[in-house]
């Protein structure tokens, strides 16, 4: 007999806690969340952090700084999208582990010490090495935006210095399609495809192509408070009003390419003859027919 109670102890031992507890009356313990110690993903909503003015002992002129994400271990990196107004620009300053710009509005200017005026448009991306003393702003007429992201060491991701100065600013800018001294917006960089005032009137107003590519669709169409959805539903809407068909036709594909859909155009057009005039909505609906037709 204790021999058998022995036997029985030793195979209650073996038994899995959760039957002991049942057997004790007792509710079986849950197992650990593994749950618990894994990393969640963190959304930042738009618009959520507060925007702050570039300080002026850092930044001449205009700038606006957007953060986007900080620091924080065990990533270094740091985020912001920077705004410069035209002819602001950022001091002379180094990045201890170096830094990449994305331009995604506009155009602006980016230069090494020592080297020349570089000029960036939106998609450009430029990388800066280590200890490389530059600075990078907007042209003298055209804002710029940029997606600056930097790595922390030490502490700090930036050394600033002196500031550049207006003679430093004003220096001659090489023009980006090489071998040519016709104006940069009158003839497309090799390999690029001509813009459309390009191709319309490209050789004739070499200027109003400059005016048109760089100041409307580089600067004002670039600006961050409206989308570019929304700037093509404002421009199809005055186009319709003033009875712009040539225009108009343009506009219409350049909308669909930033996200309006045929049918909003087309409900657009309809809102708009009760408040443009019928014969507006009637030319602007034949010409949508036929763009639609061809895209």
């Amino acid at each position: 007999m204790r021999r058998l109670a022995a036997t029985l102890v030793w195979v209650s031992l073996l038994a899995p806690a959760s039957a002991r507890a049942n057997q004790a009356g007792e509710a079986p313990s849950a197992p650990p969340d593994a749950s618990q110690d894994t990393p969640k993903i963190v959304i930042t909503r738009s618009g959520t952090q507060p925007s702050r003015k570039g300080p002026a002992e850092n930044f001449t002129g205009s700038v606006r700084v957007d953060p986007l994400f900080e620091a924080t271990d065990p990533p270094r990196a740091s985020g912001a999208s920077v705004t410069f107004e035209p002819g602001a620009r950022s001091a002379w300053h180094t990045h201890p582990v170096g830094q990449i710009l994305i331009v995604t509005a506009g155009v602006g200017r980016v230069q090494g010490w020592g080297g020349p005026i570089e000029e960036i448009r939106q998609g450009d991306v430029v990388w800066t090495p280590p200890g490389q003393k530059h600075w990078h702003g907007a042209s003298p007429n055209t804002a710029m935006t940029h997606i600056a992201i930097q790595e922390r060491l030490g502490g700090k991701t930036v050394d600033w210095l002196e500031k550049v100065s207006d003679a430093q600013y004003g220096a001659p800018v090489p023009a980006r399609a090489s071998g040519s001294a016709a104006p940069a917006a009158s003839v497309p960089a090799a390999g690029a495809q001509p813009t459309p005032a390009q191709k319309l009137i490209g050789d004739f107003s070499p200027k109003l192509v400059e005016l048109t590519d760089d100041v409307l669709f580089g600067d004002v169409w670039a600006r961050p408070e409206l989308s570019q959805r929304d700037r093509s539903l404002v421009t199809v809407s005055a186009l319709i009003a003033l009875n712009r068909p040539e225009q108009l036709r343009s506009h219409l594909a350049r909308a669909r390419d930033n996200g309006v859909t045929q049918d909003e155009l087309i409900e657009t057009i309809t809102h708009l003859a009760f408040y443009a005039g019928w014969p507006s909505a009637m030319t602007a609906i034949t010409v949508a027919k036929e763009v639609f037709a061809t895209n």
